[in-house]
């Protein structure tokens, strides 16, 4: 590519567009407004003009056509839409009725979670719009460089070609990237929205915009007595949510690895059996072993008759009964589960650690348990701090070991959440069970934040973070 002739460079394009202009991200808005001519400045109104005009016309089209749908959309539709959000409706002189069972209803009242979704959806729209229009301004400035250096533009088969070979990776991410936008972002932001409405089993399918009102219900000392929702009950969730994680992911991580060391000794016979058999545990879904140990563990169940049969009790224990012993089980069950998965992973980081270093330990006399500890649990622990990370998250949002095996039991009298509830499960219980969306889209909220830090601190703190680069 030919370099800017001097009379250019006075004409005030800045000397960064002598190097790879075919790659638009060298091109900024701020040069586009600063340094475009009167085609670049109308591709700002009418996208694609710039480009119509120095010859891309397929490229400039494209530009227009979807600027030009966009607007026929939003007068159609958009504007009607983010009107509604300003109070989901509106609702307009609804018929008041009460139902058998003393809940107060609106008779036919708008669904406010129809505006509600609609005009987060155009939100969104209107923010790929301004991506579209930013990338529309920036080609268009493209093009006038281009047309200046070189004399000439790209065709669109060349543009093809470059989505093809040097700007391969934009092709390739463009569907997944959408895709999250989608299917996770937009419902995440729908989630969050609800948080401040009124949107529970009183008000549905109309509600309104309420503030921070559910906010205050969840860290006030009365919270919402009707729900049985308050900052004790948030903070006793939070807490064994918490324990529950460290648990489930240390207690599974160190006697995986124990197992793994146990397997690979030098004097273990019959290796490929017992992997044979924790794979076998594998096979099993997880579902079908829950709903059997439920069943195994009740009152009536094959566990504590037989233990009675046996004269080794006279009333049944109290696996679901009882707090600690509903949160012990919820542990030692989730081991059984857990295990074999971490075996597996341990196994093929142990398989992996360079033999140098232990016939090393060897020369210089190193115990077995110094061997250990200076060299293959540091070694674990690098390669397999973002996998415990990973744990950590999914064990707080354990929802199948909890809802299947205790479904929360015991649950007390006037409260939202039981004994043995996470924060995941709680979520469940009040917008499934209880029709309390607000409530539940707080709780949600707080459970990211807190998944976030947790994940943030643990990650940024540990050698797979800081020494990653040496590692390599």
């Amino acid at each position: 590519m030919q370099s800017l002739s001097p009379g250019v460079v006075e004409s005030g394009f800045p000397a960064a567009t002598t190097q790879h202009l075919a790659s638009a991200g060298k091109i900024t808005l701020w040069a586009a407004f600063r340094h475009g001519d009167v085609f670049t400045w109308a591709s700002a109104v009418v996208l694609g003009l710039g480009n119509i005009v120095r010859g891309q016309i397929v490229k400039g089209l494209m530009y227009l056509a979807v600027e030009v749908v966009f607007l026929i959309m939003l007068v159609q539709h958009g504007v009607s839409t983010l009107a509604g959000l300003g109070n989901l409706g509106p609702v307009t002189e609804p018929t008041q009725d009460w139902t058998p069972d003393g809940r107060f209803i609106n008779v036919n009242p708008t669904n406010s979670i129809v505006v509600l979704l609609y005009g987060v959806a155009w939100i969104f729209l209107i923010g790929g719009f301004i991506v579209w229009w930013a990338a529309a301004v920036r080609s268009a400035y493209q093009a006038q460089v281009l047309t200046k250096i070189t004399g000439r533009t790209p065709s669109f088969r060349d543009d093809l070609r470059a989505l093809r070979d040097e700007r391969i990776q934009t092709t390739l991410m463009t569907l997944p990237t959408l895709g999250i936008l989608i299917f996770t972002v937009l419902p995440l932001t729908f989630m969050i929205c609800l948080a401040f409405t009124s949107s529970d089993r009183n008000h549905i399918p109309a509600f309104n915009w309420v503030g921070l009102d559910n906010f205050a219900s969840v860290f006030s000392r009365t919270g919402n007595v009707a729900v049985g929702v308050n900052l004790g009950l948030f903070l006793r969730v939070l807490a064994w949510t918490l324990v529950w994680a460290i648990l489930a992911t240390f207690l599974n991580f160190f006697l995986g690895m124990f197992m793994s060391m146990i397997i690979l000794r030098k004097g273990t016979r019959l290796k490929n059996m017992w992997r044979a058999f924790f794979s076998l545990s594998m096979a099993v879904p997880q579902f079908v072993s829950l709903l059997v140990i439920n069943q195994m563990l009740q009152d009536q169940g094959i566990v504590n008759q037989t233990l009675k049969a046996w004269g080794l009790i006279d009333t049944s224990l109290p696996f679901f009964t009882n707090a600690w012993w509903a949160r012990a089980t919820v542990v030692i069950v989730n081991l059984w589960i857990g295990i074999p998965y971490t075996i597996m992973q341990i196994t093929g980081v142990l398989q992996n650690v360079p033999s140098e270093l232990y016939e090393s330990a060897d020369i210089d006399g190193a115990t077995g348990w110094q061997i250990y500890r200076n060299i293959t649990l540091p070694f674990i622990f690098f390669v397999m701090t973002p996998y415990l990370i990973t744990t950590f998250i999914n064990n707080i949002n354990n929802f199948n070991v909890i809802y299947l095996l205790s479904n929360g039991a015991p649950n007390p009298v006037g409260q939202s959440a039981g004994q043995t509830d996470l924060l995941i499960t709680w979520l469940y219980q009040l917008t499934v069970n209880k029709n309390n969306y607000n409530l539940g889209a707080v709780i949600g909220i707080l459970s990211f934040i807190v998944m976030a830090i947790v994940a943030l601190i643990v990650y940024r703190s540990s050698g797979s973070y800081k020494d990653e680069e040496e590692f390599r």
